[in-house]
């Protein structure tokens, strides 16, 4: 949705799949001028990360297709239509790694690529973990490892977590327990 002090001229979505839409919108300007931006629309995500009583954080090393390779990241998913970002949480931590927590606290919402994407995902930080059940989509293809909050802040340093969720929400837990 374009701000006040832009005006939207026309707005074409030239695809739409499961997961976003790619929108051509021409705009003016706030200088006058008129520009042609490509925008993918996405229903937004929350993401989780799981602290355990001692200490430990629960993250995820998945295959992602688009970078080539598995990743760390805290779990995370997509928005479904009308859902609360809370419950997205919820159900995605315990889809994606097996654990419902007892209290998740909303640390932040970020815009993942502005330039592009109207993409926001709230993390969350979940506490009072209690073993679940772990139902992975057909596309997901993940390991679950466990690391002292320590030990991802370092990993994070050496350039092991690379995931920009994953950066913000451990160091906004990381910044809580100081």
């Amino acid at each position: 949705m374009p701000k006040p002090e832009e005006i939207l001229l026309s707005s074409e979505q030239i695809y739409s799949g499961k997961i976003l839409r790619l929108n051509v919108d021409t705009v003016v300007l706030p200088n006058g001028r008129t520009t042609t931006l490509e925008i993918l629309r996405h229903p937004g995500a929350s993401a989780v990360v799981p602290l355990k009583e001692d200490g430990r954080v629960i993250l995820i090393r998945q295959l992602r297709h688009a970078i080539g390779g598995f990743i760390y990241e805290i779990p995370a998913g997509k928005l479904d239509p009308q859902e609360d970002p809370k419950d997205c949480a919820a159900r995605e931590l315990e889809e994606e790694v097996g654990y419902r927590a007892g209290s998740l606290e909303l640390l932040t919402s970020i815009w993942t690529a502005p330039g592009f994407t109207d993409e926001v995902i709230h993390i969350f930080q979940g506490t009072n973990l209690q073993i679940g059940t772990q139902n992975l989509d057909q596309d997901e293809v993940l390991e679950i490892v466990e690391w002292p909050l320590e030990e991802a802040m370092a990993k994070i340093q050496d350039g092991t977590i690379r995931d920009a969720k994953t950066i913000i929400g451990l160091q906004m837990v990381y910044g809580k327990k100081k």
